[in-house]
């Protein structure tokens, strides 16, 4: 996922850090190579326009293959040390190239909703912590969805409307994904790049299950995916790993399926960090598996707790480290909890948010 690059030479100007060996590397390679004026003549008999370079090092040229077969044993020693010192540096830079993604791996991401924009407090995790609103394209938190809205003298309205916009709630499911589609064809200047993410999002999860009179339809939802994801939807990233995990629309290709969950744990979504979790306790990493849930739960995900509960029960963890998990929970409870969520959890079901 990250390329790495080293400058020819390490010592003009180039800072040395984490990649020190590289850099030392890259000098003894650069003072074995052949200089330029140098690489056109033959190494065995110093003529020019030579062609035919040595097959493991690329470094020298002969004028024919007599040339190279003379020349080969006084060669060989420098040539095997030049492919040596290659293959270290290439491994050193895959080295460094894995240690800077997993710094960018098990950062703790921002969360992944955000905060509500009208009570601007942090959005809950749970799905059913928040609502989406196709009338304004906002997501609202379920105490602000079902908080009584007033009008400008402080009366409360009987009739249902928007608590962000004030626009009527639907009627009818039709309606609701009259609104959705609205959002998602027409241009909206309030939403990212003229295109509302979310209603994207819901579309290609409508296109997937065929709900709502649309077709199922693989390819089509992918695409709507592609689209959420690049407009700022991490789970967006998850759903297109699954594809790929299960050959939906596309073929099955494990590889990438991992990648997408990686770039959707790196935005925030908990499920794909669970999801990264358990793959690897299922190989067998349990101090990766445990680092994976550990963030997890501080984003929010119950699963991931009783994943850590598992771990100390089992032996792989320790219990400072279901200690420090119960303490990251309940610092997430601490940035969501609010009497009027409690109120619209107590209410309905479909308001519950942890």
């Amino acid at each position: 996922m990250y390329n790495m690059s080293t400058s020819d030479n390490c010592k003009d100007g180039a800072s040395k850090s984490n990649n020190d060996d590289v850099c030392d590397i890259n000098d003894m390679l650069q003072n074995m190579s052949v200089d330029d004026s140098d690489k056109a003549m033959c190494a065995n008999c110093g003529k020019e326009g030579a062609n035919n370079t040595c097959n493991k090092c690329n470094q020298v040229k002969y004028c024919n293959a007599v040339c190279k077969k003379v020349h080969k044993k006084k060669h060989k020693k420098e040539c095997e040390e030049h492919v040596r010192l290659a293959a270290k540096k290439h491994n050193e830079e895959l080295r460094i190239a894995a240690e800077l993604h997993d710094e960018k791996l098990f950062e703790q991401p921002p969360p992944e909703y955000g905060d509500c924009p009208i009570c601007f407090l942090r959005m809950p995790t749970l799905i059913t912590g928040s609502r989406y609103q196709a009338c304004c394209g906002k997501m609202i938190c379920s105490g602000c969805f079902y908080a009584p809205v007033y009008d400008n003298q402080g009366n409360e309205i009987d009739s249902q409307k928007c608590a962000f916009c004030r626009t009527p709630t639907p009627t009818s499911d039709e309606e609701s994904i009259r609104r959705l589609m609205k959002r998602v064809e027409a241009g909206d200047p309030e939403a990212i790049d003229t295109n509302d993410p979310f209603a994207i999002y819901n579309s290609g999860s409508y296109y997937r299950d065929g709900l709502h009179g649309f077709p199922r339809d693989y390819t089509k939802a992918l695409e709507l995916w592609h689209r959420a994801a690049e407009l700022g939807i991490a789970r967006a990233y998850v759903n297109i790993g699954v594809a790929h995990y299960n050959g939906r629309g596309v073929e099955v290709d494990k590889e990438k399926a991992t990648h997408y969950y990686e770039v959707a744990a790196i935005g925030g979504c908990v499920n794909a960090r669970r999801y990264l979790g358990n793959m690897e306790k299922n190989r067998g990493n349990m101090e990766r598996a445990l680092k994976h849930f550990m963030i997890a739960v501080r984003g929010g995900d119950t699963n991931s707790l009783k994943e850590i509960k598992e771990l100390y029960s089992n032996g792989h963890a320790t219990k400072e480290d279901y200690t420090k998990a119960l303490q990251l929970y309940q610092e997430y409870l601490g940035e969501i909890k609010t009497d009027q969520r409690d109120k619209a959890a107590a209410a309905e079901e479909e308001c519950r948010y942890y």
